[in-house]
């Protein structure tokens, strides 16, 4: 039977190495972000503070996305593996991430204005915290967000070439889109450099309780002046982290375009990273008017 014609148009993908040797990467991660970021735990004995562990998790996962993308390549372009039903599951899939990604988002825009629009509930003197000065959201991020808007129409531009056949249209267009996101990435980690306070800034925000009954509670609670920097900048470096993996997702694919893999029938692998493209594009819209406009408070 393995062996025999076969009558239906699902693709039974081979055995395949990558979900283990991925999770085993992403497991690493984990494990070594830990034993890296807690320098002065004593548990962790001379794992505490050592990068190598975390470093080789990110190599295994940088590892199976080459590995894995070559294979889902191979299938489609040398195999010819997705017949229509395929790759309608494979837009069912990238739709589903990305609604995943929105809700990982979700929680960070959900932390922020918590905190913004009910800070007195939190012991929290005000929005921003005091002795937090906002960065100035009409110098580089505006910069940053005209950067990013071109570069989605740089990437609706090579959708619209890949389309009608114009290989040399969709490769200058997916060039510019590449040094657009390259740019926007160092742009905004010039920012988060730039801003006058830290990640763990704590101010003088933190007041105390009125009501006995959350005494304890005040007490326990810390300097509450470091919500800002820390939502902020895991927000930002988030986002940026996003940026540069869409970035690498269309140098891929312009690779793929010089080497003629994309035709107007047959170019998901471009779609998908033009989708993940304007939805980063949209959380950074977001991100601009709620932490950088409204957070001036």
């Amino acid at each position: 039977m393995a062996q025999g014609e076969v009558k239906h148009d699902y693709h039974l993908v081979d055995p395949s190495p990558w979900p283990v040797v991925g999770a085993l990467g992403v497991f690493l991660m984990m494990i070594g972000a830990a034993f890296w970021l807690n320098k002065t735990y004593a548990g962790f004995g001379v794992l505490a503070g050592i990068p190598w562990i975390f470093a080789i998790g990110l190599a295994l996962v940088l590892y199976t996305m080459a590995g894995w993308w070559r294979d889902v390549i191979t299938e489609s372009v040398v195999e010819g593996a997705h017949a229509p039903v395929v790759k309608l599951s494979l837009r069912y899939g990238m739709v589903l991430f990305i609604v995943s990604e929105a809700m990982f988002f979700a929680a960070w825009f959900w932390a922020w204005f918590n905190f913004a629009l009910f800070p007195y509930d939190t012991a929290l003197t005000g929005w921003p915290p005091a002795g937090i000065v906002p960065l100035d959201p009409w110098q580089l991020p505006l910069l940053g967000t005209v950067i990013l808007l071109t570069s989605g129409t740089t990437v609706t531009w090579a959708h619209h070439a890949i389309q009608t056949g114009n290989k040399r249209g969709a490769i200058l267009a997916l060039s510019l889109t590449v040094i657009l996101g390259v740019s926007f990435t160092v742009l905004l980690a010039t920012a988060c450099a730039q801003a006058p306070f830290s990640f763990g800034f704590k101010g003088a925000a933190l007041t105390a309780f009125t009501d006995p009954a959350h005494t304890s509670l005040a007490a326990g609670q810390g300097n509450l002046g470091a919500i800002y920097g820390s939502i902020f900048f895991m927000a930002n470096g988030i986002l940026g982290i996003h940026v540069a993996a869409g970035t690498v997702f269309l140098a891929v694919c312009l690779g793929r375009a010089i080497r003629g893999h994309f035709t107007p029938t047959r170019h998901f692998g471009f779609e998908a990273a033009a989708w993940f493209w304007h939805f980063v594009i949209v959380i950074w819209l977001i991100l601009f008017v709620a932490v950088y406009v409204f957070g001036r408070g």
